[in-house]
């Protein structure tokens, strides 16, 4: 069984280019790492690409362009074997935030001309010494936020920078005993299972539920428009519970790719969910139409069950199917 430190090693090697070079050069680092067949899966309004050179010049160039002196702070760094294709790609993740100071407007918001984070995740999928495809998920409201706008009117928990892991030891750069990773592939696949009977007459109350594969002192990490929440109750009341009761139906449309490492683990769908909405959701009215949600879950294992639960959602994509623009909203709010 492979130790995917070669895989590792080309994404840290990949980063370090990414990262130093300038931003006319950006092209042509990924050019040198990404496969001529490579597929990109951003957030709104970035969406799927396919070449390295439009990623570049659609997100990285005007990222850079905006955020001057970026930092990547990595939280979270591993490596695995896909559960989805039966074990056969292999997948490398980094999780954490891109720093820098907010000199330039990037996607009509405002810069702050301080620093600030956008909180990402990127899986990368490793084939011939080439990444071949990432998903990276980015909280835009979130970066929102910190420089003072309101993109959605409420949240029920509370709107934090996010911190890694509480017992910082996310960062395996080193090979990892893979009787841990199986461990903790297995107290995702349980929590995952759980989660597709929600509707059955015969579960748990929420609260009980919730303690078959989650610790009591729980966190959940949630996106800008719903917040972080501590303890199994609060996560009941603040998150889960206002979520369920959110949605006449949710349809699992199943994962592209999951797997874990260690006492780390994650997955994420294009789109996991798709999703019927009863009424008012995040503060805001809804359709009642048929919409789906894009998900990246980063989760931490603590003895047999989950501890830390990192979530990035794509909700300028989930409200644009509702006919809300949240981008939109906020040029015009900036010419008002």
């Amino acid at each position: 069984m492979s130790s995917y430190q070669v895989e590792k090693q080309l994404v840290l090697n990949y980063y370090k280019e990414l990262d130093s070079t300038s931003e006319n050069n950006i092209s042509k680092v990924m050019e040198r790492y990404l496969d001529d067949h490579y597929i990109w899966r951003g957030f709104h309004p970035f969406n799927e690409q396919s070449s390295a050179k439009v990623v570049s010049e659609l997100f990285w160039q005007p990222l850079r362009h905006a955020f001057r002196h970026m930092q990547r702070r990595m939280d979270i760094f591993m490596a695995g074997r896909n559960e989805i294709d039966g074990f056969e790609s292999v997948w490398v993740t980094s999780m954490g935030h891109l720093m820098g100071l907010f000199d330039n407007e990037w996607l009509g918001i405002t810069p702050s001309g301080k620093m600030t984070f956008l909180r990402y995740c990127e899986f990368h999928k490793i084939e011939h010494g080439k990444i071949t495809e990432t998903a990276m998920f980015f909280d835009i409201p979130h970066l929102m936020i910190q420089v003072g706008l309101r993109p959605f009117p409420t949240q029920t928990a509370a709107h934090l920078v996010q911190p890694g892991p509480m017992t910082h030891d996310g960062l395996m750069f080193e090979e990892q005993d893979p009787k841990e990773g199986e461990k903790t592939l297995a107290a995702i696949d349980f929590m995952v299972n759980d989660l597709k009977n929600w509707k059955d007459a015969k579960k748990l109350p929420l609260v009980e539920e919730l303690r078959r594969s989650w610790n009591e002192d729980m966190i959940w990490w949630g996106p800008a428009g719903i917040g972080a929440t501590y303890t199994i109750e609060r996560y009941a009341e603040q998150h889960s519970g206002p979520f369920r009761t959110s949605f006449t139906d949710r349809i699992f449309n199943g994962h592209l790719c999951r797997f874990a490492e260690g006492k780390f683990g994650g997955f994420f769908g294009w789109p996991n969910l798709t999703l019927t909405p009863t009424g008012e959701f995040m503060g805001m009215p809804t359709k009642a139409k048929p919409i789906d949600m894009r998900v990246i879950d980063m989760y931490r294992r603590e003895g047999d069950k989950l501890s830390e639960n990192w979530i990035f959602i794509d909700f300028l994509h989930f409200w644009h199917q509702q006919g809300v623009d949240i981008l939109a909203q906020i040029k015009e709010t900036k010419k008002t």
